[in-house]
């Protein structure tokens, strides 16, 4: 099964000059959305982690499934003021604006390899953000996987570039 196949394309969104994969088209095919789970699951098998971490929103979708397969503990990196107990939170850059990400101060324990897993990496900013999270929580990043990666846009190259084991199963340029 080509999971491209299932991904839409939607120009100009959120913003001009923006092309936006759609992986909501992916999700609602109950095959689709199997396959891609069953290729995360193989490759997270390659690693050794603790516990799963995911980017909100869409990661949620494929990390959730992945961790319940998996039986592993489910972290959420959720925006700003989502989570109700201490955090620990990063600002960062996006393609199209800034953000910010937290982490509740005791998800992650010392020493903790975590996988971060979500739908898309870019331009990298958040992906950089959320291992930062797992690091200043004092956990590990054991490595990262993304179902899109826009390989233009060489986020996944400043990830491997700072020593990250990034997989990605499916490549789109970004523009």
């Amino acid at each position: 099964m080509n999971l491209k196949d299932f991904i839409r394309s939607i120009p100009d969104y959120p913003k001009k000059g923006i092309l936006f994969r759609d992986i909501t088209t992916l999700i609602k095919n109950g095959k689709a959305f199997f396959e891609t789970i069953n290729q995360i699951v193989e490759r997270s098998k390659k690693v050794k982690f603790d516990k799963i971490a995911a980017i909100e929103s869409r990661g949620f979708v494929f990390a959730s499934a992945v961790s319940y397969i998996l039986k592993k503990p489910f972290v959420m990196l959720r925006k700003k003021n989502k989570l109700p107990a201490d955090v620990h939170s990063i600002d960062f850059e996006l393609e199209y604006g800034t953000a910010t990400i937290e982490v509740h101060k005791d998800s992650i324990d010392e020493n903790d390899k975590v996988l971060i897993i979500d739908d898309l990496i870019a331009t990298g900013g958040t992906a950089e953000a959320a291992a930062k999270l797992v690091e200043i929580s004092k956990g590990k990043v054991a490595a990262f996987i993304f179902v899109i990666n826009l390989f233009d846009l060489n986020g996944a190259d400043k990830l491997v570039k700072k020593g990250y084991r990034v997989e990605n199963l499916i490549d789109f340029p970004g523009h």
